[in-house]
């Protein structure tokens, strides 16, 4: 049905992918332009920039008055496109920035490679539990809480472990990449609302698009530069900090979206 709803909401779930595929991974790579990270920290931000949006972004848009159905579908729809287009776009963006390039050089990172990994991180998963749902619904409506506390628990045990690993770095960089991971997550949400603004959608739509690109699946993120980098220090706290500060940046907007009393047509 998520996949349906193209044909209905065809406008607002495109405007949604531009802005998420290829508006932020534009303007993320304007912002390392403008601010020259060290390299693995702007790498970091193209591979945030390069995933899909999260789960999460779900229950925030429903919390923020938006347009929940809307989520739901561009939610799953990204998740499918990303599989083509987060290896796209981190080939592209990372090998046209001379800095980031030189470490895909390095690493001789295989953009197949990538595509085959996201398929099975993502893909495999997501069309099992869409088979499962639809064929065993009584078992997904008492396995799905659980699962997703399991989801956020190994998201987080993930992050810790980031953080472990890399101690030295993250008290080294850790204004650094507080002060970059904030104005990253700004620029994302703003350009989504905006980008929604431009294309006359409606004020839960402009909702919904601003959560869905603010809110990034870092989850996926981090286990590819697990995966493929190492787990990279710079790359891997930039993606490991965005994981927990897009959540901080979220609820305070849906709060504050939801507190105002407004039409969600």
């Amino acid at each position: 049905q998520d996949f349906k709803n193209i044909v209905f909401q065809g406008k607002p779930l495109l405007v949604g992918l531009l802005s998420q595929f290829i508006l932020l991974p534009f303007l993320t790579f304007l912002l390392i332009v403008l601010l020259k990270p060290i390299p693995s920290i702007a790498l970091g931000m193209m591979m945030v920039a390069a995933c899909p949006g999260g789960i999460i972004s779900n229950f925030i848009t429903s919390l923020a008055n938006g347009n929940a159905a809307l989520s739901i579908s561009l939610t799953a729809v990204s998740s499918l496109v990303a599989i083509i287009m987060t290896p796209v776009n981190l080939g592209f963006w990372g090998s046209i920035y001379e800095p980031t390039a030189s470490i895909l050089q390095t690493i001789n990172l295989d953009i197949f490679d990538v595509f085959i990994t996201i398929f099975l991180i993502l893909g495999v998963p997501l069309m099992t539990g869409m088979t499962i749902r639809n064929y065993y619904p009584k078992f997904t409506a008492k396995a799905q809480p659980v699962m997703r506390v399991l989801s956020i628990f190994i998201f987080f045990m993930i992050v810790i472990g980031i953080f472990v690993g890399n101690l030295d770095n993250f008290f080294d960089y850790i204004h650094y990449i507080i002060l970059i991971v904030f104005l990253h997550n700004a620029v994302a949400l703003f350009s989504g609302f905006q980008l929604a603004n431009v294309f006359g959608l409606s004020i839960a739509d402009r909702r919904s698009l601003a959560i869905e690109t603010g809110i990034q699946n870092s989850g996926l993120g981090l286990l590819l530069i697990i995966t493929f980098f190492g787990g990279m220090g710079g790359m891997a706290l930039v993606a490991a900090w965005w994981g927990i500060w897009h959540i901080v940046t979220g609820l305070a907007i849906g709060f504050f979206w939801g507190s105002r009393k407004i039409s969600v047509k």
